[in-house]
Order: C-alpha cells, then structure tokens, then sequence
C-alpha cells in the first residue's frame, strides 16, 4: 500500500523542527495525545482524499495537506488506512448525532419523525457525504472491513438511533409495532425513497433541493403513521 511505513526513521527518530507536540512536559501534550493536532490531520487528509480519492492521495500529500511533517502525522495514524477509518466514524458520528438531536427535540411522533427523516436524508445526500461513501466502495473489495465500520451498528447508526426512539414510543403507549428494527428501516428506506441511491450511483448530480427533501419524509411520515400510529391501536380496540 502507498501509505506504508517506509523505515523506522521517521517514526522514532524525529527531525530538526517537528511539531512540538511531539514531546511532553512544559504544558505539552505527550506525543500522539494532542486532540487539536489529530484533528488537524484528519482535515488535511480529508481534503486529500476528497480531492485525489483513497488510492490516488499519499501520506506524503496529506502531510502536506495538514501541514506536520512525517514523523508527526505517524505518531498519530499507523498509515492511510487508518486515516481512513477514523475520517469514516468521525464523519458517521456526526451524521448520527445531529438525526439523534432532531429526534429527541419534540413531544409530537410525527414531528420527531418528520425532523430526524429530512435532517438524516439531508446529511446523506450532502456531496462529501456521497463522495466519502464512493470511495469506500471503490476499495470494498480490497478492504471489507472498512464497509463494515461505515455500517457498523457501533457505537450506533441511524437505524439504532431511530429503534431506541420507536421503542420508547411504544412503551409510551403512542405507537403499535412488532417489530422496531424493521420499523426503523422501512421508515429511512422511505425517507430516502428516491434521493439516496440516486445520489450515490450518479443518477442525480447535486444535492436534492430542500423541498424534494421535504415531500418525500412527509409521505414517509404518513405511510408510517398509518402503518403504526395511534389509529391502528383504535380500530383494534
């Protein structure tokens, strides 16, 4: 792989002038430890990547990209892989944090919903989102395992985070489902109905407007009531 280790030099023999945070003691961080610097190479090999793809950028660009030297940006990844995966749970754990947000901000069923559905469909359409998930197609071939953390269900994804919400929904006595992992998923499938896979394959080019967004969760939302809201609870009764 490109973005092997050529020698045991630039990892344990740091040069003249690396970054600082390389040693510790004066109010430092110990090497490897500093958030601020490992996020500031995350970003250059973000931008390494979004613009060269996976294959293609090198550890050598994205030192140049984040602006450490070599010995640093090693201190910090094992490789490119590395750097790959973490740029994928960084990226994953943002998407998951803001759907969860737009969740949990109502009392209303159907506004949670409607909230989380275009919130999620937004963030999954988004171009880098798109661009990040083609690159992890293009090696999934040669490196299974990175698909397998973008759809890992750890810490938790989309469809957890939606699971925990119908579960509490039905403890609560506002929503009738058998089956909340199932439900979970028809309701993004429905969600995205459209606008996800046609963004990713190429079939649309830029980002859906917000108000395709918009008409595509609210016909998911009505599907999904009708299927699991009070009223089937009322006709049974």
């Amino acid at each position: 792989m490109s973005g092997a280790k050529s020698g045991t030099q630039d990892i344990m023999q740091p040069a003249v002038g690396m970054d600082e945070d390389l040693c510790s003691g004066g109010g430092r961080h110990a090497a490897g430890e500093d958030p601020a610097k490992r996020e500031q190479i995350l970003e250059g090999a973000r931008r390494a990547f979004l613009s060269q793809g996976f294959d293609a950028a090198s550890m050598n660009d994205i030192t140049r990209e984040a602006g450490v030297s070599k010995g640093t940006l090693y201190v910090y990844f094992e490789n490119k892989e590395d750097l790959f995966k973490a740029l994928i749970v960084k990226g994953k754990t943002r998407v998951v944090q803001t759907a969860k947000h737009a969740l949990n901000d109502h009392d209303d069923v159907e506004e949670s919903l409607y909230d989380f559905g275009v919130t999620l469909t937004t963030s999954m359409t988004e171009e880098e989102t798109i661009r990040s998930m083609r690159m992890v197609i293009g090696v999934i071939d040669r490196m299974p395992h990175l698909a397998e953390r973008f759809f890992s269900e750890a810490p938790e994804n989309g469809y957890t985070v939606l699971k925990s919400y119908l579960d509490r929904q039905i403890s609560a006595g506002t929503l009738d489902i058998e089956n909340t992992e199932m439900a979970a998923r028809q309701f993004i499938e429905m969600a995205q109905a459209g606008l996800f896979k046609h963004r990713l394959f190429g079939g649309m080019c830029s980002a859906p407007p917000k108000e395709q967004i918009e008409a595509t969760v609210t016909a998911a939302v009505r599907v999904f009531m009708s299927a699991y809201g009070p009223k089937k609870q009322a006709e049974q009764g």
